[in-house]
């Protein structure tokens, strides 16, 4: 795997910050995911923090930021601690043919795309996950076609419905649970993304990768009423490099 020039910055008086390329990619969150489970791996340290290109290492404290600084960077360039990660690509039901009217409308006239075509182009893309937040379980996926980038709305509803899937910018998202957003909602997936219950709450992760299934009304329903992961069966095959 290539080697980034990283920026490691002292960020508070317990915590390292590194920094890669500012861009979004599938190669630098690739790199952030290796270089996380190598960190893990040394146990230097388990508190650790991931967003599109940095990475927040936390420590109960640093006597020797230049040492600390050091091994950091002599973990990065390991490759005695080196692990290939196993990502998957998950085969994820949405149906797109509910009553979102509002949202799509606004889509086909700013798209100059009919519905169909938006569900279509939508489901053709294979997504990357790159990040989990803004709340638990809540996937941003890159990698949609340009023809269906849009901004966020001017103003958030305050009702998402739980299952959403929404359109903001360049990424597209699921909404885990109701709660207000910025994102215009093409479909609904019936798949419970998080479980606070489970001891893995979330089955997907960073470096995983997402296909959309286009499904009916009645398959969705079918789906809603079944509440084990496992029993849905739900489609993967590893998408490692």
């Amino acid at each position: 795997m290539k080697l980034f020039v990283l920026k490691y910055i002292r960020f508070n008086e317990s915590s390292v910050l590194i920094e890669w390329p500012q861009k979004i990619c599938k190669e630098i969150l690739k790199d952030i995911l290796q270089y996380k489970s190598k960190i893990q791996k040394s146990k230097l340290s388990n508190d650790i923090r991931t967003s599109y290109s940095s990475m927040l290492v936390d420590f109960k404290k640093i006597d020797d930021e230049k040492k600390t600084i050091s091994d950091l960077k002599n973990i990065y360039s390991s490759k005695s601690l080196f692990k290939k990660e196993l990502f998957y690509t998950w085969e994820i039901p949405v149906c797109y043919d509910l009553n979102l009217e509002n949202d799509i409308e606004i889509l086909e006239k700013n798209l100059s795309l009919k519905k169909d075509e938006i569900f279509y182009i939508h489901s053709s893309s294979t997504y990357l996950i790159y990040n989990i937040g803004f709340l638990p379980g809540f996937v941003y996926l890159g990698g949609m076609d340009k023809r269906i980038h849009h901004p966020r709305k001017d103003e958030p509803s305050q009702n998402i419905p739980k299952g959403s899937i929404g359109i903001g910018g360049e990424q597209t998202g699921i909404y885990p649970n109701k709660s207000p957003g910025g994102w215009y909602v093409i479909g609904n997936c019936p798949v419970d993304l998080f479980d606070p219950k489970k001891s893995k709450p979330c089955f997907i992760k960073p470096g995983d990768e997402i296909k959309f299934k286009m499904i009916s009304k009645q398959e969705y329903e079918s789906i809603r009423n079944v509440k084990n992961i496992k029993a849905l069966n739900l489609k993967k095959t590893t998408n490692n490099d």
